[in-house]
């Protein structure tokens, strides 16, 4: 919901770090791969009951995450750059919540599992949007510049990145956050749906019935 609001405040020192990462020779990629390092340190921590330390590593991760897109700005953007992006943030998504089950399974194993599953119908009613948006070629740049494109909702990716530190910081009321951070993504995932249909209904429309 902000991610769109936010950009314009961290594009400026993401794209000046990501230059200086660039002149020293390191590819989008690399930075791609060492985010999903930390952030797999991060969930390690976590299941250990280090949430400080998680805390920390989840912070150092998505500041990596921000600045391949920069490295990749200020180098060759890539087709296969945007794709693997995409998928070490879906699995980094995935681990953090699972770590939180693997450090109390007693406590937080059922939450966790709806929790995932929300987050499985979100990324799938994104991905999917992402997909029908290409083949209108449609195009945004409201959330950065992107392979794929990007729609908004309740939920994005800085609520997603707030939800973990709070759970770090709270890692005893997992439980209670998971079901309601659960409920909003449902809720943002029906949300993309309803917007799916009305747009490329639209979409269809019009070129099957293109105005004279």
């Amino acid at each position: 919901m902000i991610d769109a609001k936010i950009r314009p405040l961290i594009d400026p020192p993401l794209n000046q770090l990501g230059r200086y990462i660039a002149r020293k020779g390191m590819t989008a990629n690399a930075v791609t791969l060492a985010g999903l390092g930390i952030g797999i340190l991060a969930a390690v921590s976590i299941a250990l009951g280090l949430y400080g330390t998680g805390l920390v590593l989840i912070l150092l991760s998505r500041i990596a995450d921000g600045l391949d897109g920069a490295v990749a700005r200020a180098t060759q953007r890539s087709d296969f750059g945007g794709y693997l992006d995409i998928v070490c943030d879906f699995l980094f998504y995935g681990l953090i919540p699972m770590a939180f089950v693997w450090s109390d399974p007693s406590r937080n194993a059922v939450a966790g599992v709806f929790l995932l599953t929300s987050f499985y119908f979100n990324g799938a009613s994104f991905l999917g949007y992402s997909i029908l948006a290409e083949k209108h070629d449609m195009e945004t740049a409201a959330r950065g510049e992107k392979n794929l494109y990007f729609t908004g909702g309740i939920l994005e990716g800085a609520e997603t990145i707030g939800f973990f530190v709070i759970l770090c910081l709270w890692p005893a009321s997992f439980a209670l956050l998971a079901w309601i951070f659960g409920t909003l993504c449902f809720v943002t995932a029906a949300s993309r749906i309803a917007l799916a249909h009305r747009v490329f209904t639209t979409h269809q429309l019009e070129q099957q019935n293109p105005q004279e």
